[in-house]
Order: C-alpha cells, then structure tokens, then sequence
C-alpha cells in the first residue's frame, strides 16, 4: 500500500480515487470559513497584536524555528513577545497550560516545551488558542502574540499571516485533503501577509534556511563543533515532520551517520536510543524527550535560522501600520 507521501507528492492514481472526499473536505473548509467572515462564527480580537505563523500543507515546513527566530528578533526591536500553540501531543487534564523550560512535555506538547527553551517567553498552550493567548496575557507582561501554527484556527483574530512553504516539495499534487496534502486550497496564500520559503523561494517569498549548529551533549553540557564528529561512527534520529531535512544536513556536513525515522511528536523510550553504540546526534525537538534517560554518548544538535533581512524589515513595517 502506497505511503501517503507517495500519493500527496508522486502521481499515484489513488490520489483519484480520494477526490470525492476532497470535494466533501473543500466546501466544508470554504462553508466555516465564510462563516466567520459573515460573523456567524466569533472572531476574537485582543488588545495586543496577534502574529499567525502557520502553513496550508500537512507535516513540517520549518514553522517552530521561523517562531523562535521571531520571538528574539521582536525582543530586539523593543517589543515584549509571548507564545501560543495547541500543545499537540500533550495530554493535560485541563486547559491552557502555562509552559515553562522545564515543564513535562507529555502535559503540554514537545514543541512548547522546546520553544520556551529557545526563546526564554512566556508561553500558553490549548486546543482553543483563544484561551491560550487571554490565559498568557493574563499571567505575562507581553505586549505581541506569536501563535505557532493555528493559521486555520480562525477564531483567534489576527493582524499579520505568515505561512511557511516547503521549498521543495511546495504544495505537492496541489490537492486539499485527502488526496493532497493541502488543508486549504493554494489560492489561501494570496491572502496572507508575508510567504517564507524554506529552502528555493521564488517570486513575493523569503528564502530560510534553517542549518546545523554545534552539538550539545545532553548529559554533559559539552559542546562541540559538528565537523569534529568526522570519521566517529555515528547515529542520528529524528521524529519531526520531515527528518530527511535533519539527516541530509548532517551529511551536507560530511558526517556518515546511520539514521533512524520516528514519527513526528514520537514519545521515546530508551530502547530506541539503544541501537546507537556510538555518538548519537538528534534535533532539539527529539532532546526535549530523550533528555530524561539520555546517555553519555546522546548528543543534540542546535539549529540556527538564516533569513531574508528583507522579512524582518517588512514584519516592522506591517506592525507599524497596524
């Protein structure tokens, strides 16, 4: 049976089969959206600017890094930023959850958890993001709200749209759900306000990329650069969205590495480090949930963001103009 990968990005003819359900899915997403731009659904606004990093594809695109890049940057200009998300894969018995660096990742999701680390913000989490951003505001000092992900989630209003494109595998067979990987048609980008593309950007898109930088052991707290790791027989796992991205930097690096898929917000256990005799190299993510059984040989591997200086300059515009 074909992947759903296979049939989103290849040509496979399953993907026809499926369109009747896409048609389904297509006016359900037009029918609630409509609703909420005739005022039928309530769209809440806050007293603080509201910034939307999202994507309109299923899987990573490089959404979190864009958000903690956005976070300093914002802190930099004089702005005091907070964070909201969903807390996927986070099992709290109530909600929002206000995240912190060491909070359990199984209560409030591995990315908020991580996001605190990076950035050092205040942070909420819940399925409604209106609860999120009013509990954040209402136990934080922040002046602006980043909501990772949530461009769907149209109840919580918003001042700027940002989406993040996969620059190389784009929008795939350009289909909504299931037969594509789209969650809203290709023409939702020409509403938004700022497109950044992680890896190729062509035409009204700003080019990221989001490279490796030293690894850090997770035991240790030692640092090293990643080239040092040359010639060790080495390990590598990833379960976020699109891991290749993860390995294919890696030995861009000239590492040779085994490399082992997880699914994307996998909860780890020790036995799946067990394979790795040597180094092991992970993302930051995989370490928010491997941290508390690592070894001495775990290693995580920091990411760094390098963008357009062209975004951040129109960011600044925007939110002057609001």
């Amino acid at each position: 049976m074909p992947k759903l990968d296979d049939i989103w990005y290849g040509r496979s003819p399953l993907a026809l089969l499926l369109l009747p359900l896409t048609g389904l899915y297509c006016v359900i997403v037009a029918v609630r959206r409509l609703a909420y731009r005739l005022g039928l659904k309530k769209i809440h606004k806050l007293d603080v600017p509201v910034i939307v990093v999202g994507n309109i594809t299923v899987g990573g695109t490089g959404k979190t890094p864009l958000v903690a890049w956005l976070a300093q940057y914002l802190r930099e200009q004089g702005y005091r930023p907070g964070l909201v998300a969903r807390g996927y894969g986070g099992k709290a018995q109530n909600w929002p959850q206000q995240v912190r660096p060491d909070s359990d990742p199984t209560v409030v999701g591995d990315e908020p958890v991580l996001l605190t680390q990076l950035t050092g913000c205040p942070m909420a989490v819940a399925p409604d993001r209106v609860a999120a951003a009013r509990a954040l505001l209402k136990h934080s000092e922040c002046n602006i709200i980043i909501s990772d992900d949530g461009l769907q989630h149209y109840a919580l209003g918003r001042d700027i749209e940002i989406v993040v494109i996969d620059g190389v595998r784009r929008f795939g067979n350009r289909r909504c759900l299931p037969a594509g990987p789209l969650r809203e048609p290709v023409s939702r980008i020409n509403s938004v306000d700022l497109l950044v593309s992680n890896g190729l950007a062509i035409r009204n898109e700003y080019p990221m990329r989001v490279l490796a930088g030293d690894a850090v052991n997770l035991v240790t707290g030692e640092q090293r650069p990643l080239q040092s790791f040359r010639g060790e027989r080495l390990s590598a796992i990833a379960g976020i969205g699109r891991p290749e991205r993860f390995f294919d930097e890696l030995r861009r690096l000239g590492l040779t590495l085994e490399a082992r898929h997880f699914p994307d917000h996998h909860a780890y256990q020790p036995e799946d480090l067990a394979f790795a005799e040597g180094p092991l190299l992970m993302t930051e993510k995989d370490a928010v949930k491997c941290r508390r059984f690592a070894r001495p040989q775990d290693w995580l591997v920091r990411s760094r963001v390098e963008i357009d200086s062209r975004f951040g300059e129109q960011l600044l515009s925007l939110l002057r103009n609001l």
